[in-house]
């Protein structure tokens, strides 16, 4: 079977759609890479402490600070404590800057930052709960978790 030359006009159409696919493949993937790169999840203590977190990645991570552990310098606004699941998963969070209002021991927190390879957490941002009603989902996940497993 003999196959004659391609029609111009057919040929630029084909053209045209091939163009025109690759093109919107390609923005796809830019757009889907973008927001991959932008996302941050967030983790427990516990999925911390057992090392699921990823090191040296943005990410968000919460629990309760525990009591007596708030460590504030003399020196500038650095302050460290340390974040608890009310069970034994417990991870220590670096901060300089000034932290919310509402924060203090014994209430829930969420920090934005980035694990070390010593499994120490350096915030970039703290936020505490707002009002007595107010969790994060995430937060309450955890600690319904962590009260369902101690009532076992």
């Amino acid at each position: 079977m003999k196959f004659g030359k391609m029609k111009t006009h057919r040929r630029n159409r084909l053209l045209l759609v091939i163009f025109v696919v690759v093109m919107s493949g390609s923005g796809i993937a830019m757009a889907l890479l973008a927001l991959n790169e932008n996302i941050n999840l967030f983790y427990s203590p516990q999925e911390i402490v057992d090392g699921k977190a990823p090191v040296g990645q943005l990410i968000r991570a919460g629990g309760m600070v525990r009591e007596g552990s708030v460590v504030r310098s003399d020196t500038d606004l650095t302050v460290s404590f340390r974040v608890s699941d009310l069970k034994n998963a417990e991870f220590t969070v670096h901060f300089e800057g000034i932290l919310p209002d509402l924060f203090r021991e014994g209430q829930g927190v969420i920090a934005r930052g980035i694990l070390r390879d010593d499994g120490e957490f350096v915030a970039e941002e703290v936020l505490a709960k707002h009002d007595e009603e107010y969790m994060p989902p995430e937060l309450n996940d955890v600690i319904e978790q962590a009260h369902s497993e101690a009532a076992k």
